[in-house]
């Protein structure tokens, strides 16, 4: 029995640190899902509380499962531990039935699960909580009440810091499919072999009234009778999608510029803007200063934004405003701005709002690479 207790803490333990560390490394990931199921669910105003929600679920699955490994308030944890799986394992039923959203998000982008991998990963897990749960009464106190919360709140402060450091900069380890290093091009590419979506495509022709449905089996090609009214396409099975896909950059005037940045072989510098009605002006001063700045040394600067027309016409400064999905942006880059640099259609280096290299570092890296 002891045996089965500590493997049971040693599985609970590990699983739950590891997911709240994840989400901790990229917090602004777990917001983006939380946002994701808010729509879903059609429960949108509780968008603006995404942030919170995302801090408090990755710190208590930290500070359960640190908890629980460690013998540290444990009967705290395994009561967290609890709580959760009541709660998020019949929740991943429904999502696994409806499947409103593909990725369940629980291991942030670090490890990709299906809403029905997500259910029956729940279930395992259920056996050694439910363990603990039930033998909860065998725990004794390892290093004294007082002593512990000691620890607990020490580790947490660290932990909060640790979460607001990656959400200030970039995450410290990146797991997005941008990152740096990246040759995006090939992120881009379908290998021979992966499946490809799969479409039922109806016909529709009209003949003396009658309007009637045909397939590609049975169509009326060759009977001129028969006039053809309009054509139907159902995506009846997703096919392989490669990590880098609806990465489009369009200027104002619909010009496309994405080849032309992934071949230029010179650096090219992105500013990333999700939309510049939400940001902050006085960085979005110091995007733009930094435009010019690049200007006047012949460097390739564009701005990335999922903004309208309207809005981008309202900062008619000179510079090259580019058009990109929003969803593409929040995978480029986890800061609002944040800027990137490419070459020959690689990833050559990212920064944050928060941590930009002067100017004159843009310049020489650009001269050096």
């Amino acid at each position: 029995m002891k045996i089965l207790r500590i493997l049971s803490r040693i599985i609970i333990g590990t699983v739950f640190i590891f997911s709240g560390v994840v989400k901790a490394i990229d917090p602004m990931g777990t917001v983006y899902k939380l946002q994701d199921y808010f729509t879903a669910f059609n429960i949108d105003f509780l968008t603006s509380f995404s942030l919170l929600f995302a801090i408090f679920l990755c710190s208590a699955e930290f500070i359960a499962g640190l908890s629980i490994l460690f013998n540290i308030r444990q009967k705290t944890g395994i009561w967290i531990i609890m709580i959760m799986m009541i709660f998020f394992t019949p929740l991943t039923f429904i999502l696994a039935l409806t499947n409103p959203v593909s990725d369940c998000g629980c291991f942030g982008d670090a490890i990709h699960l299906t809403n029905w991998q997500t259910f029956w990963k729940n279930i395992i897990l259920l056996v050694p909580a439910l363990y603990l749960f039930l033998t909860r009464k065998r725990i004794a106190a390892q290093y004294g009440y007082t002593r512990e919360w000691v620890i607990i709140s020490i580790v947490m402060v660290i932990f909060v810091s640790f979460i607001f450091y990656n959400l200030k900069y970039l995450p410290i380890i990146d797991f997005l499919p941008y990152k740096k290093d990246t040759y995006i091009p090939d992120q881009m590419i379908i290998p021979e072999g992966k499946p490809v979506d799969t479409y039922e495509t109806t016909f529709i022709y009209e003949k003396d009234g009658q309007v009637k449905e045909f397939t590609l089996d049975n169509y009326p090609a060759n009977d001129t009778t028969w006039k053809f009214v309009e054509q139907k396409s159902i995506l009846i099975k997703k096919g392989y999608l490669p990590p880098i896909h609806d990465f489009t950059i369009t200027t104002i005037h619909d010009e496309d510029l994405t080849d032309q940045i992934l071949s230029s072989q010179k650096p090219v510098i992105l500013m990333i803007v999700r939309k510049l009605e939400d940001t902050d002006q006085e960085l979005l001063r110091n995007g733009f200063e930094l435009g010019y700045y690049c200007m006047d040394n012949m460097i390739d600067f564009y701005i990335l934004t999922a903004s309208g027309a309207d809005e981008v016409m309202k900062f008619d400064n000179g510079l090259t405003f580019c058009f990109t999905d929003e969803i593409t942006l929040k995978t480029m880059i986890r800061s609002n701005p944040g800027y990137m640099m490419l070459k020959e259609g690689t990833v050559t280096g990212k920064w944050s709002w928060a941590n930009p290299p002067e100017k004159e570092v843009f310049v020489e890296m650009f001269y050096t690479q």
